[in-house]
């Protein structure tokens, strides 16, 4: 067993309160302690951290405020939120996470998130950096609105204008993209992705389509951003399989097939055809056939 570096974010500023989870303690990992407000004093030692654990058990108010603690510490390490069975029905994608853990768990399944997470977050800055899977595993990094969905980033894709960022405030300011538009918040993270007239917003975590809000689920939402950040290019199942369910999804190919047909059905007449069917191989998102008939199209 490989022994990582476990930054674990106490629920109070005492550092003797107990681990959670507990089992934590007979793994054998280096664990360092310190409470939220001490994470700033931890910056220079963020690149030496495999894992970090926030113990959100006796208070819940540090579950959706993790990400940006960590985010001003500049602690890019993925994220595993601690919580009891009530706070599970408080989680949130918004948390912007890699996983949720209860404080009970064995130590068999707390060495398999940790190994799932560092490997996921490893995976991810390798395709952000150019090498490994196209887009990375949207699981890889964090889960949520900032985060989620493997390093993509603002790209313009097909037709219509570059977009921004919906309107002033915190978070639309920063670098300007190649129209002099606003492409980036003010932590330096993506805003937008657009192709034609459809404008994807990670952060605010909706999608529009011609004006027109889309009801996506959570899925739905990855799905179709994995494909507009991935124009005309071909992929099999199992691909999109790993891209947006992650690596530890065990259901089959054919749920693929399912999410698609109602990702179609939801983009409408405007931008249906845009997803192709590539017969015995996969599919194909191509922006610039939005009007178009699809003549590989088969049922799935």
């Amino acid at each position: 067993m490989q022994h990582m570096r476990i930054l674990h974010i106490c629920p109070t500023a005492r550092l003797d309160a107990p681990l959670a989870p507990e089992s934590l303690q007979y793994l054998g990992h280096q664990i360092d302690r310190c409470g939220a407000e001490d994470l700033p004093s931890r910056r220079a030692e963020s690149a030496a951290v495999d894992v970090v654990i926030a113990d959100a058990c006796l208070d819940l108010s540090l579950a959706p405020r993790i990400s940006d603690l960590l985010a001003e510490a500049r602690i890019t390490a993925p994220v595993i939120v601690v919580l009891g069975e009530g706070g599970l029905a408080t989680a949130s994608a918004r948390w912007n996470v890699s996983d949720l853990i209860l404080t009970t768990a064995g130590p068999a399944e707390v060495e398999a998130r940790l190994r799932v997470a560092r490997d996921r977050h490893a995976a991810s800055s390798a395709a952000h950096s150019g090498s490994g899977f196209p887009g990375g595993t949207p699981g890889s990094g964090r889960l949520g609105a900032k985060g989620g969905a493997g390093g993509w980033g603002p790209v313009r894709t097909g037709r219509g204008p570059v977009g921004t960022a919906r309107g002033g405030g915190p978070g639309t300011s920063g670098r300007l993209g190649d129209t002099g538009e606003e492409m980036w918040n003010a932590d330096g993270e993506p805003m937008v992705v657009v192709t034609g007239d459809l404008r994807i917003d990670e952060t605010a975590f909706t999608a529009e389509l011609g004006g027109r809000s889309l009801d996506l689920t959570y899925r739905e939402f990855a799905l179709l951003k994995f494909f507009a950040m991935h124009p005309e290019r071909v992929f099999t199942r199992d691909d999109i399989l790993l891209a947006v369910w992650g690596d530890d999804y065990f259901g089959g190919t054919r749920t693929v097939d399912v999410h698609v047909r109602r990702l179609r059905a939801k983009l409408g007449k405007d931008l249906e055809n845009a997803i192709h069917t590539v017969r015995n191989v996969g599919y194909r998102f191509s922006a610039d056939s939005v009007t178009d008939t699809d003549s590989e199209d088969v049922t799935v």
